[in-house]
């Protein structure tokens, strides 16, 4: 289908992650499914982008409320720090050992400039779980849009 799918069903998933941004300024802005309400918006300020606090490790997680066969993942990264993202992983699976981020990986974000969505071809892995996680590095992981595209029909 030359690389496109059917529709995002992270729009209808149910998103967590790893802490809030711990600042009372920016808290209520950070909320995990900010970042899979259909809007890439890139300015965090404007109430559409996800952002954990400073963590080792620091995930966020959208469960798709059932496996679906996974074409790509585009990601929008945030206008201001876009660094922050460098070296992120992409998993998909079933299992939410450790939260679901012991899941096989997709790919892994080696950058995405400022306010820029990147696409991931997954190349049909299966999965409810779609996890984003910065493993290692004490970090904050912010996400604009996460958006998990199908040809699965329902």
């Amino acid at each position: 289908m030359n690389g496109s799918a059917d529709r995002n069903v992270a729009l209808h998933g149910r998103a967590a992650q790893s802490a809030l941004i711990n600042d009372v300024r920016y808290g209520f802005l950070s909320a995990a499914i900010n970042a899979i309400d259909g809007n890439q918006d890139p300015d965090f300020t404007h109430g559409s982008c996800s952002h954990t606090d400073l963590n080792l490790s620091p995930w966020w997680r959208v469960d798709l409320l059932k496996p679906y066969k996974i074409a790509y993942i585009k990601v929008t990264n945030r206008i201001h720090w876009s660094s922050r993202i460098n070296g992120a992983e992409i998993l998909i699976g079933n299992s939410l050992s450790d939260n679901g981020n012991h899941n096989p990986r997709c790919a892994v974000i080696t950058s995405i400039p400022d306010g820029a969505t990147q696409t991931f071809y997954c190349h049909g892995m299966t999965g409810r779980y779609v996890n984003i996680i910065i493993r290692g590095r004490t970090e904050y992981l912010q996400l604009c849009e996460v958006e998990v595209w199908t040809n699965d029909r329902e």
